[in-house]
């Protein structure tokens, strides 16, 4: 073959290995922005776990943020996503354990929404959504690896696909904690537009009811939220009884069925008074003579 046939073949050998250079770049070019975006969102967790912390305790000081992070960090980094179990929370359980409101505590099962709404416009509620751990981490995702000291804000798994993760591991110990705290009179708002308003699956049913000490609670008030146009259950809902058989004996136990329209009242009217919120006091109680 003559010349031109080489310079032919010597022309695609380096358009070739341009190509290749040109898609390294491009694969290392890559393999930088996902790696400073992943510091950067770390970083950016951090800074809002802080930073929440820091307004909660109202720039007095009186927590720790720093230690908080430290102990909160133990529980995932470095560990598979699906095997941080309730217990790696344990030492920052104990640097920010729940500082309970005696006969102010509601729980909540397939309410959030409406608890939250309510316990952001009156003082006279507290969820666990109000106390330190749980006004830092609400609403944000987070895990680890294995061998990595970083924290991951994506690829982590979701609630139901695997009992051991992060976030779900959080809640449960930081759920068990508020309720093990839980003293006087206590709420739980259920809602009454379900079949099952009292589910065995619920963090409420197979974490929060189990750690009430009956020792320092007093009694137990379901507040059945009911609407006019989809009320599937009443306070007579066979779940609701196997609630107040979970219960130990000292805690009194009470449902009440209190319209949607009187909790939105409360959250939406703050000349309404506490009194007329407080679910425990209003409407008929069904107490476990009554069911009998």
């Amino acid at each position: 073959m003559g010349r031109g046939g080489s310079r032919r073949r010597s022309g695609r050998v380096w358009l070739c290995v341009a190509a290749a250079a040109l898609a390294l770049a491009g694969v290392l070019a890559l393999t930088l922005r996902l790696t400073v975006g992943r510091r950067r969102s770390e970083a950016d967790f951090q800074a809002t776990f802080t930073g929440r912390c820091e307004q909660f305790s109202g720039g007095s000081r009186r927590h720790d943020c720093p230690k908080i992070w430290s102990a909160f960090e133990q529980a995932y980094v470095g560990r598979q996503p699906c095997n941080v179990s309730m217990e790696a929370y344990d030492a920052l359980i104990a640097a920010a354990p729940a500082e309970a409101q005696c006969n102010s505590m509601i729980f909540w099962s397939k309410t959030m929404d409406m608890v939250h709404a309510l316990t952001e416009k009156r003082d006279c509620y507290m969820s666990v959504e109000e106390t330190l751990l749980g006004f830092v981490l609400n609403g944000l995702r987070w895990c680890g690896k294995r061998s990595s000291s970083e924290t991951f804000t994506t690829g982590c798994p979701e609630w139901f696909e695997c009992v051991n993760n992060p976030v779900r591991s959080f809640w449960s110990r930081v759920s068990a904690d508020f309720a093990e705290q839980a003293c006087g009179d206590v709420t739980v708002m259920l809602n009454g537009s379900i079949a099952t308003p009292f589910s065995p699956e619920s963090v409420f049913a197979s974490v929060e009811v189990k750690a009430f000490n009956a020792t320092i609670m007093s009694s137990l008030s379901v507040a059945l939220v009911v609407t006019q146009w989809n009320n599937q259950s009443t306070c007579a809902n066979e779940s609701l009884k196997d609630l107040e058989k979970e219960l130990h004996p000292d805690i009194k136990y009470s449902c009440q069925e209190v319209p949607e329209s009187k909790v939105r009242t409360c959250i939406s009217d703050t000349n309404v008074t506490c009194e007329y919120c407080l679910l425990r006091s209003q409407i008929t109680v069904h107490d476990a003579d009554s069911t009998l």
